[in-house]
């Protein structure tokens, strides 16, 4: 069959610091999704949420009722066995997207979680791409229910990498950490 290596491995460090964001429970069930998520941004609960720094992605920068959008850049780091940046890279863009773009249009004391999350990918995305936005936009929120649509798109040449649906579970804040 030959030899099918490649012409060679190039070995890298990643190191960075973060700090674990401390969640403000008690600001969460008397400010609604907007006016927490908003207060998140401007720094007022002390440090943005670590996954940003873990996956190269922004902390919501573009925030309305129903709206949300965030930025990542892709990575070396981020490969997957064909070369490409993991699938699962966008598909945490678009979950947060969605998700924060939910957490919007919450009234106070309400949360969410994802329950479905479906992504439909359009095409590969490699370290060269540049930054790419993930744009959520609220579809329906009921009682117990809401969904939610997201877009991930290149900023510099606004091509269509992938895009999904998401349906989030709405449930009341805990009264604590241990509720």
């Amino acid at each position: 069959m030959g030899d099918l290596s490649t012409t060679g491995t190039t070995t890298r460090t990643r190191s960075y610091d973060y700090a674990v964001a401390g969640l403000n429970l008690a600001a969460a069930r008397v400010l609604s999704g907007l006016e927490y998520l908003l207060a998140l941004t401007r720094g007022e609960f002390g440090n943005r949420p670590s996954m940003g720094d873990t996956m190269n992605m922004s902390i919501p920068f573009d925030l309305s009722h129903g709206h949300a959008v965030i930025e990542g850049t892709p990575a070396d780091y981020l490969l997957n066995p064909m070369g490409a940046v993991h699938g699962g890279w966008a598909a945490t863009l678009l979950d947060s997207a969605t998700g924060v773009a939910v957490h919007t249009a919450l009234p106070a004391g309400v949360g969410y979680t994802t329950a479905d999350l479906k992504v439909n990918y359009t095409r590969a995305i490699r370290p060269g791409t540049g930054t790419l936005r993930a744009e959520g936009r609220v579809i329906h929120v009921g009682r117990q229910m809401a969904t939610a649509e997201a877009r991930l798109t290149g900023v510099a040449d606004g091509k269509l990498y992938a895009h999904a649906t998401a349906t989030c579970f709405l449930f009341p804040n805990p009264a604590g950490p241990n509720a």
